[in-house]
């Protein structure tokens, strides 16, 4: 109990400047924790998608169905994510153009692809999101905490300078705050940079996971018009 004392002791007591640089750090720590769950939520979901839809779309079910089945999901709001919008995408695109007696072969085929394409850069903008944010705090907040560390350290030689026989009494609370702002840095740098490095592995694999099934299902497709 007295250790948590001191400590908002120090706090209260250090110069404004520090005061500052520790609630700067405080709010990144709190937000970047926000992000950082927010994304794990995500990105988990985005996984299981991938997992939970190539199991149905592999598993021999007519393509139509699959598409009224995905139709049906959004009718009861449940959120339809991931492959399964650039499936969906590209199918409904293909059977617009099918439809067309106009449209060549290859004039359907390039415009599936390309709603494809619309819906994977969306998916991959959505995995992505608040990313670079983690990045930046992971790389800014060591240089913030350091600052808070220059003014501390400022302030125990100011306060030496005044003093006519210098002490430990007297350089240590400047000292701690210096040392606590460095501390407070490194708490708010460390769990955004590993959740940033864990996070973007995660996308480039979900992203590549889609960028497979969109070349897979463009074959399918390209079998289908030229065999019917």
């Amino acid at each position: 109990m007295n250790e948590q004392i001191s400590v908002i002791q120090l706090i209260l007591e250090a110069s404004i400047p520090v005061q500052i640089v520790m609630l700067i750090l405080l709010l990144l720590s709190i937000i970047s924790w926000v992000m950082i769950v927010q994304r794990w939520m995500v990105l988990s979901s985005a996984s299981k998608g991938v997992l939970s839809f190539e199991q149905r779309f592999w598993s021999g079910m007519d393509l139509s169905q699959l598409y009224k089945e995905g139709s049906q999901m959004q009718k009861e709001n449940i959120p339809v994510v991931g492959m399964e919008n650039i499936f969906r995408a590209g199918f409904k695109e293909f059977m617009r153009l099918r439809q067309q007696a106009s449209v060549d072969a290859e004039a359907i085929m390039e415009g599936a692809q390309r709603a494809m394409r619309v819906a994977y850069a969306r998916e991959e903008e959505k995995l992505e999101k608040h990313l670079s944010f983690l990045a930046t705090v992971g790389s800014v907040s060591p240089y913030i905490g350091l600052l808070g560390t220059v003014i501390g350290i400022m302030n125990a030689f100011i306060g030496l300078a005044t003093q006519a026989q210098a002490t430990l009494q007297v350089v240590a609370p400047n000292i701690a705050e210096a040392l606590f702002a460095t501390g407070l840095g490194l708490f708010a740098a460390i769990p955004a940079v590993v959740a940033y490095n864990r996070y973007t592995s995660t996308v480039d694999s979900v992203s590549s996971s889609y960028i497979t099934f969109s070349d897979e299902f463009s074959s399918i497709l390209h079998r289908q018009i030229h065999t019917s």
